[in-house]
């Protein structure tokens, strides 16, 4: 009876460590972190050896000593993929827009032109457009006031978003005439001169950068000063600034993105400490690493434009941190009183077509600043203000 039991109980264990194993490897594979399934693997190969080694011995004692190697060995394998999965079920600020909800002339569609005739009529050819996710609202508000009615896929039409670091590329390249971002970085500029281009850099509008925490986190307000310690790497807990005793997760961005160029610049001579870095799986099959995207963990800090993070995400697990006690609000960035307030840009170079020109001179236009309040941003002069 004992030893049937035993049986049972042996045969119990392993089917439910395999079952356990599959269920985690078909998670693995719905996540696409495929990577993850070569320690399963390993643990699942040596279970089944085991498994076999076990039922050749007719001890029992050495029957479940065996079978507790087994769990240990099963257990052991599932921690590093597990831990992944945990992470991946972490909400990441990018990954909650969707970018088609901001295309023109799509039924639907969040975008805010302009009920009225525009006052700029092109004659030639488009101008081929790109920019940060940030601002694409914007110029494909222009584009459904000044173009002409069609489908244009956000990332191969005239009114393209690749992210700021993919639009310097395509005005580097010749592929877009103008791009709606932030300044360029230092290395930017290095290739804009290697190239031999002249960068225009035409303000239209003004944004703040914001920085935000978890919901759940105390602190609802920083200096100026304790931005830059955070990330130099002095200032490492939240208690140093009233809020629990937790080490401080500050995620960066990557190099070359309008927010990371941002930082830098509001670091000034300070240090930036190195970001937090993940594997990430290529198309290929390979591994490479990056820079991780914001994951909303307790203790963590992370950054953007207000525009984004506030209308565009809407995250209600997150609060935006006041910097030296001033909100980051369009009324805060129309009088200057927050602290992070810079401009934005379109940016063409010598080569851009005399319509992309026509295009500028519009933006800075009072139509064009009507347009650039009415879809929620913040025009350059107060004047034009609705």
């Amino acid at each position: 009876m004992n030893s049937a039991l035993g049986i049972i109980t042996y045969f119990l264990v392993i089917w439910g460590l395999v079952i356990g194993g599959l269920y985690t490897a078909f998670l693995l594979l719905m996540s696409g972190n495929t990577e993850w399934l070569l320690p399963l693997g390993v643990g699942v190969v040596l279970i089944g050896v085991l498994f076999v080694q076990l039922y050749h011995r007719k001890s029992i004692r050495n029957k479940k000593k065996t079978t507790s190697a087994l769990a240990l060995i099963f257990v052991a394998s599932l921690i590093y993929p597990m831990y992944h999965l945990y992470l991946d079920s972490i909400p990441t600020v990018s990954a909650e827009v969707d970018i088609y909800h901001y295309m023109p002339f799509e039924e639907d569609s969040q975008v805010k032109s302009l009920s009225e005739e525009a006052t700029l009529t092109l004659t030639g050819e488009l101008p081929r457009l790109d920019g940060a996710t940030a601002l694409y609202p914007l110029y494909a508000a222009a584009a459904e006031m000044i173009y002409p009615e069609n489908y244009y896929d956000p990332y191969s039409s005239e009114v393209m978003v690749n992210t700021t670091p993919d639009a310097y590329s395509n005005l580097f390249e010749g592929r877009v005439d103008a791009i709606f971002v932030a300044g360029p970085s230092e290395g930017q500029l290095k290739t804009a001169k290697a190239k031999g281009l002249e960068l225009t850099m035409t303000p239209i509008g003004k944004e703040a950068f914001v920085f935000f925490v978890h919901a759940n986190n105390p602190v609802t307000e920083v200096t100026f000063k304790d931005i830059q310690g955070i990330y130099s790497g002095e200032v490492t807990q939240w208690s140093e600034l009233g809020g629990e005793d937790e080490e401080i997760r500050a995620f960066q961005r990557p190099e070359d993105s309008g927010s990371q160029t941002t930082l830098l610049k509001i670091m000034g001579d300070a240090p930036v400490m190195e970001a937090p870095v993940e594997n990430i799986e290529t198309g290929m099959g390979g591994i490479i690493e990056e820079v991780s995207e914001y994951r909303n963990h307790k203790n963590a800090i992370g950054y953007t434009f207000r525009f984004y993070g506030q209308e565009m995400v809407r995250n209600n697990q997150i609060n935006y941190l006041s910097i030296d006690g001033v909100e980051p609000t369009r009324e805060t960035i129309r009088d200057g009183s927050y602290p992070l307030t810079s401009e934005f840009f379109i940016i063409t170079t010598q080569n851009s077509s005399e319509e992309t020109r026509q295009l500028v001179e519009w933006f800075a236009s009072e139509q064009g600043q009507r347009l650039v309040e009415h879809a929620g941003y913040v025009p350059v002069e107060e004047s034009f203000g609705e």
